[in-house]
């Protein structure tokens, strides 16, 4: 089963799950900083299952926050909730749109790219009138996954050190326009105000019509109007969730050669590593 795009419809998606059955749902639905849907009504697509990007998929014994995992805790998570090597993996989240990419982005780096984001999450799927539950799934039996880690579409402090000033390498950064400047305050503590020197502003809530991604015309021209000349991206922002949001968008206008930040701000603008910062 595979689609025209890795951004999928409502419709698209209620379509294909009438004619498959190898279809993996996965919730991957995270808290925003500073604001919490814990206390809104629980609707899930049927038949879905928790992809657990803050607790068993997240290194917690690194001090940055949603740490990626190592690739074989990723193999076994993924074959605990029924993933096969074939199977069709399908995203969303409750907000609409906002940490399914980040999910989509773990996938592609541990090699999985049989894996789609459904535009508007569970907002969009309930306004088509498509029925929606209050629980997830139990997985009948282990899937067979198998991780590789994509050294590719990865990036850390030292890569980031290594390529800031390559004008082949264009570094976007998800976070508020205050933010980037250093106007205003991190959420974090410890961290100082700026950004990485040479990198380029798109806060993420730029690349959206309310809960769905723009179309994909109006994608090209966010990116195109920073005339980026290299052929490779890299995406921050405070802790590698929006920055996926960026990276996602990229890869729908036709980039391959991408990369997230995993450590983004949380690590870079951490007091003590005194690194390179613009402001």
């Amino acid at each position: 089963m595979s689609f025209k795009s890795a951004l999928i419809s409502p419709a698209e998606l209620q379509e294909s799950l009438e004619q498959s059955t190898d279809i993996i749902l996965l919730d991957c639905t995270i808290d925003k900083v500073g604001q919490s849907i814990k206390d809104a009504k629980f609707e899930v697509l049927p038949n879905s299952q928790f992809f657990d990007i803050e607790g068993k998929l997240s290194d917690l014994g690194s001090k940055l926050p949603h740490t990626l995992v190592a690739a074989a805790i990723f193999e076994q998570e993924m074959q605990n909730l029924g993933v096969n090597q074939n199977s069709t993996v399908i995203l969303y989240d409750r907000w609409g749109v906002y940490s399914s990419p980040r999910a989509w982005w773990m996938f592609m780096v541990m090699g999985f790219e049989q894996v789609f984001i459904l535009n508007g999450g569970v907002p969009a799927w309930k306004k088509n009138k498509f029925p929606l539950v209050d629980h997830y799934t139990t997985p009948l039996k282990p899937g067979n996954f198998k991780a590789h880690f994509q050294e590719n579409r990865y990036a850390d402090k030292e890569y980031i050190l290594t390529h800031y000033r390559n004008p082949e390498v264009n570094i976007f950064d998800a976070r508020s326009k205050g933010r980037f400047i250093g106007l205003v305050p991190e959420p974090r503590k410890g961290l100082n105000g700026g950004h990485i020197p040479h990198s380029k502003n798109l806060p993420f809530e730029e690349l959206f019509d309310g809960i769905v991604y723009k179309p994909l015309e109006e994608l090209k021209q966010q990116f195109d109007q920073f005339n980026s000349t290299g052929a490779e991206y890299i995406f921050s922002c405070g802790s590698g969730i929006t920055a996926s949001i960026l990276a996602f968008a990229c890869h729908l206008t036709g980039h391959e050669n991408i990369r997230v930040y995993d450590g983004s701000w949380s690590e870079w603008g951490r007091e003590e590593l005194n690194l390179p910062i613009e402001k």
